[in-house]
């Protein structure tokens, strides 16, 4: 008698999977515990209907990953102080310019989408290009004699 030929009595037999979803039903091999798993004792009606007067999350649909916008554009606000403190007059304000002044950062490796917004005073002619501008921002520039370019 060697090693080689010895067999096993019983065969290896494991435990099929349960408990992860798939064929076991509705609770997964994990049981129904408390009062749903009670013969007669279902939930009172007054109280299903408190719960049904609940707010659902709102916001959020069954899969809240995939419900949640992630390809949101995000938008760069610069203000005209901003504008003022750190350009010459006639030069020109352009999302590219904008990062190499460090006033916006990348976005995603590119130049951001920037606007303007008309919070401060602008006394200088300034051409602005490529950037989405507010009504008393472009008040503001076109009052300094500088232009927008759409």
């Amino acid at each position: 008698m060697q090693l080689h030929s010895f067999s096993p009595r019983t065969k290896n037999k494991k435990n099929p999977p349960v408990g992860r979803g798939g064929k076991r039903g509705k609770t997964s091999g994990r049981g129904g515990k408390g009062q749903t798993a009670r013969a007669g004792h279902k939930i009172r009606p007054e109280v299903r209907d408190l719960i049904k007067k609940l707010p659902k999350r709102r916001g959020h649909g069954k899969n809240r990953a995939r419900t949640v916008k992630v390809n949101r554009i995000a938008v760069s606000a610069v203000n005209l102080s901003a504008l003022e403190a750190m350009y010459k007059a006639g030069e020109t304000v352009s999302p590219a310019s904008l990062v190499a002044r460090n006033l916006v950062r990348r976005a995603k490796g590119r130049a951001p989408v920037v606007k303007i917004l008309g919070a401060g005073e602008l006394s200088k002619a300034l051409s602005v290009k490529g950037c989405s501008v507010s009504a008393s921002a472009r008040a503001a520039v076109a009052r300094a004699g500088g232009t927008i370019y759409d």
